[in-house]
């Protein structure tokens, strides 16, 4: 583990070239030797939050009345602003981040996506203390990567509080793209509730934030479309998992105001361009437990990175982001008009919004709001249903095979199933196998890249799935996994229980292990019927969606109900890494574990 720092109180350039050619994204005099937004016109509005440049910077952590959507709130801030300011720092640097704590509770920052040494990761209990009240804590590491990422707290629910930022890093050398301007924009999720009264309520009743439940008319129109058995088998496989077919986010749009940099949809935040501009746009997901889906209408997206990571381009009308995912999308208006950007939760409670104008107070219309019923959603849950047939239920606490209704369940079915013995139910699956692994790189059984994931009707538009996602450059470590670990997401809805392999935090008795510098293949099986975004901290996932030695590389991973999602992972990074669920509230209710290498 890095030592700790003290504590004071009050890609080549042949390589991008040649990658650049053959994509035709344009010459080497054509891409420039620097993106615009090295000219100060170009930077305008690129964050409307403000800039922290790098390499040593200063934050100040306080609370104080910031109104949010016109309501007067008290929200978290970070010199001055909530959310934090956009830190800008370079590849190649060794960055200083100097962060002071003015609040009355410990805080502490994590710099989610970067490659960095244990003891600066900042997540208090595994890789730090946590920074006390009135103390500032100097965060330094060698800054190794670029692209779009976000810092938050790790501290308790902060991170619900307003408690997030954006974090940029620039390229030592050109990326395998050219553009004219670049916006940030940061999705969240804002509640005047305390988050400890949200959490309290999700404890008490499971659907607390749900009011978009079935009715017997929604069931009969089920009917129509679907036919009785169908649609009767559905509610079954709903009640097996002790979860309501609207179980789709479990806070939503009736405590959460969707925010787009800090500004409710009404308070239109505008990006700027110039028609004929190419335009950047870094997308990031710094929500405590929203999905969206963004699109532009009248403008095609083209996606150019993920993960802060660069891939080749895809065209796309539309995207899901998980929470904590990022995602860099390049538009070109051609028009002198206004277009919306449309960030519309994944339950379709609400949405977050901005225009991109040629100039500022542009409006366009705002799209219609799609229902949840949309044929996307059942789709998907015919999809888990069959992806959880003859499922592995080993990872499943005795509560959790005790409370499910198994009457429904064919003998055949009950059988197929690998339920584990006694007290190795829970256990964690750890295996070195020395024939039948699949070659790294090959899309693993039991895997739905090819889903946008749920209420996305596939014919409506070109959405971006995982398959699509190829690298730029193949990652350097070739070699083979020597071993494969399994895990099981789990939990149940009705007593607000998440877990690892049917178990919580609290019962685990130690850290996962990697042994330093090993291979290994990572194994996530989704036992619910919710979508869990899995972060790892300190290393790269490399996403195993078929895409052979050009497989993606990721740090968090969106597993969709049902789904079986791999990784490779070089096990690089000594020290104690976090490793979570990135929704709030179910990391807070226990889907999370550490990861130790050494």
């Amino acid at each position: 583990m890095a030592r700790s720092p003290v504590v004071s109180r009050p890609f080549s350039r042949r390589q991008i070239l040649k990658g650049g050619a053959a994509l035709g994204l344009g010459s080497a005099a054509a891409m420039g030797m620097s993106p615009a937004w090295a000219n100060p016109w170009g930077r305008t509005n690129v964050y409307s939050k403000g800039v922290e440049e790098g390499p040593e910077v200063a934050l100040a952590i306080r609370r104080e009345s910031i109104p949010i959507d016109g309501k007067e709130a008290r929200p978290f801030s970070i010199n001055g602003s909530s959310p934090g300011p956009l830190i800008r720092l370079k590849e190649g640097q060794d960055a200083v981040l100097r962060v002071t704590n003015l609040l009355d509770e410990p805080t502490s920052i994590h710099w989610h996506g970067l490659i960095l040494p244990s003891g600066m990761d900042g997540v208090p209990g595994v890789s730090f203390a946590g920074i006390e009240p009135g103390e500032t804590f100097t965060y330094r590491f060698p800054v190794r990567q670029n692209g779009t990422y976000w810092y938050h707290s790790h501290s308790g629910l902060q991170e619900q509080v307003g408690h997030v930022g954006p974090l940029i890093v620039d390229a030592a050398e050109r990326e395998p793209f050219r553009y004219d301007r670049e916006h940030v924009l940061l999705l969240t999720d804002w509640t005047f509730e305390n988050p400890a009264s949200v959490f309290r309520n999700l404890k008490t009743m499971e659907g607390y934030y749900n009011f978009q439940e079935r009715t017997m008319a929604d069931f009969f129109a089920d009917v129509r479309r679907e036919g009785f058995s169908d649609t009767v088998e559905m509610r079954r496989m709903w009640s097996k998992m002790r979860m309501s077919s609207r179980d789709i986010a479990d806070v939503t749009g009736s405590t959460y105001t969707y925010l787009l940099n800090g500004r409710a949809p009404e308070e239109n935040w505008t990006a700027l361009f110039k028609a004929g501009e190419r335009v950047r746009l870094r997308v990031i997901n710094g929500s405590a437990m929203s999905y969206f889906d963004v699109r532009i209408p009248g403008l095609k997206m083209t996606v150019v990175a993920a993960d802060g990571q660069p891939v080749q381009p895809v065209p796309v009308d539309e995207f899901r982001i998980g929470v904590a995912e990022t995602y860099d999308v390049l538009v070109s208006p051609e028009d002198d008009q206004a277009y919306t950007i449309f960030a519309e939760s994944m339950d379709r409670s609400g949405y977050a919004r901005a225009t991109l104008a040629p100039r500022d107070g542009m409006q366009a219309e705002i799209p219609k709001r799609r229902q949840i019923a949309d044929r996307g959603m059942e789709g998907m849950a015919a999809g888990a249903m069959v992806g959880m047939k003859g499922m592995d239920h080993s990872g499943m606490s005795r509560d959790d095979m005790e409370g499910m209704d198994h009457s429904n369940m064919s003998g055949g079915d009950m059988e197929g199933m690998d339920h584990g013995s006694g007290d190795g139910m829970a256990k964690e699956k750890a295996k070195t196998r020395e024939n039948g692994m699949l070659v790294a790189g090959e899309a693993q059984p039991g895997s739905r890249y090819g889903e946008a994931g749920i209420g996305i009707d596939p014919d409506e538009r070109r959405m971006l799935v995982y398959r699509d996602l190829k690298a730029f450059t193949p990652w350097p470590d070739r070699r083979g996994p020597g071993r494969e670990l399994e895990l099981h997401l789990t939990g149940n809805m009705e007593r607000y229980m998440w877990s690892f392999d049917g178990k919580k935090f609290s019962e685990v008795s130690g850290p996962i292990h990697f042994e330093k510098d090993e291979r290994l293949r990572l194994i996530l099986i989704n036992d619910t019927m919710m979508e869990h975004p899995i972060h790892l901290h300190g290393m790269w996932m490399e996403l195993e969606n078929g895409q052979g030695e050009l497989i993606p590389r990721k740090h968090t991973l969106n597993v969709k109900p049902g789904e079986r999602v791999s990784a490779l992972i070089t096990a690089d990074a000594e020290g104690s890494w976090a490793f979570h669920c990135h929704l709030l509230y179910h990391m807070e209710a226990g889907m999370f574990r550490v990861v130790q290498v050494s």
